[in-house]
């Protein structure tokens, strides 16, 4: 995957893109998931400004988050800090998390505004501004917040850089999708469901609650879209997309390890990652992450035994038979409501 290293003295990173463009003159709706969560998405449009309380005091160097949160909880490591150290360690690994959304919620918006341009679907394109909307709001309540809240930055992972280049330099809408969609919010769902239901903090929790209302119809925005492309893939062009899938799994898995936390404050890295990959949190949070990834990869026709294999080595293939999703239940609905056992929802 492409590597590009982050240089903190030189803000703005331009790229040469080669970038599809697709009109859609057909205006008839055909897609009525796509339709339905064009309709849910401008409905549940907010305000940040006015749903947040932004008076709200956050003490960073207070559990914000459950100290059993942080990797070497409770290892020899942590039995060594004092109380100044361990609050400084809250302080640093909370911005650092909430940094990494912010980076990400920068690629989702750039990722999402070339959607809309390359997106061959007129539903594709009407639901996928709504989604740009949205990025726009994420990256500005994680600004707001690290800025106002926390007073301290990290740069982009370098993990994540690596995953967010590839999805923007490759010209095909569906790599995007798979990227974006599927493994980026996926990931992002997984880290906000901890957050909202472990923070002692209401305004962190209420701005995790609104971008989870987002992102759910953002990651079924992307399954949806590339299940009617998948159906369609040759052989070639199957296994190339696998890759891509496995690649940027592993990516996530290895973003999570805090390294540059670690190196802040003073501690061996590598020590502090090896007791963090066992620790319980860890295993938590690769469930929330895969257990929702690895059944939707299944769905779009990508996990042949070649790539249970791969998935195997990862510790990952286990979530392959999670129930029925969400996003599998209203394919259903909307199967029903073609073939006529049901009626058609009103639009709100």
């Amino acid at each position: 995957m492409t590597q590009n290293t982050f240089n903190p003295a030189q803000p703005v990173e331009a790229f040469d893109v080669a970038q599809n463009l697709s009109y859609n003159w057909e205006y008839g709706t055909t897609r009525t998931r796509l339709t339905r969560l064009y309709e849910n998405a401008k409905r549940d449009q907010w305000n940040s400004t006015e749903r947040l309380d932004w008076t709200i005091d956050v003490d960073p160097e207070s559990e914000v988050l459950p100290d059993m949160g942080i990797g070497i909880y409770g290892t020899p490591i942590w039995e060594r800090l004092d109380t100044k150290q361990r609050e400084e360690l809250r302080h640093e690994a909370l911005s650092w998390q909430l940094c990494q959304f912010l980076h990400g919620e920068q690629g989702a918006l750039l990722a999402t505004a070339q959607i809309v341009d390359a997106v061959p679907w007129f539903e594709g394109k009407m639901y996928g501004s709504t989604q740009v909307m949205d990025e726009a709001r994420h990256v500005e309540v994680y600004r707001r917040f690290i800025q106002e809240k926390l007073g301290k930055e990290y740069p982009v992972n370098p993990s994540l850089k690596s995953l967010l280049d590839q999805i923007l330099t490759d010209s095909r809408w569906d790599m995007k999708f798979l990227g974006m969609q599927i493994i980026v919010e996926g990931l992002a769902l997984a880290a906000f469901g901890t957050i909202r239901d472990s923070t002692t903090n209401p305004l962190l929790r209420e701005l995790t609650a609104g971008v989870m209302e987002d992102e759910a119809r953002h990651v079924a925005f992307g399954v949806l879209s590339l299940r009617e492309f998948c159906e369609n893939l040759s052989e070639k062009e199957r296994v190339e997309r696998e890759d891509f899938v496995y690649e940027a799994c592993v990516l996530m898995r290895d973003r999570i390890t805090n390294r540059e936390v670690w190196e802040r404050v003073g501690l061996d890295p590598e020590e502090c990652i090896a007791y963090s990959d066992e620790s319980e949190i860890a295993k938590q949070f690769r469930y929330r992450l895969f257990s929702k990834i690895v059944p939707n990869v299944k769905s779009l026709g990508l996990l042949s035994d070649r790539q249970r294999v791969r998935f195997e080595e990862l510790g990952i293939l286990q979530y392959e038979g999670n129930t029925t999703s969400d996003v599998d239940q209203d394919m259903e609905e909307e199967r029903r409501i073609r073939a006529g056992e049901i009626a058609a929802p009103v639009a709100a």
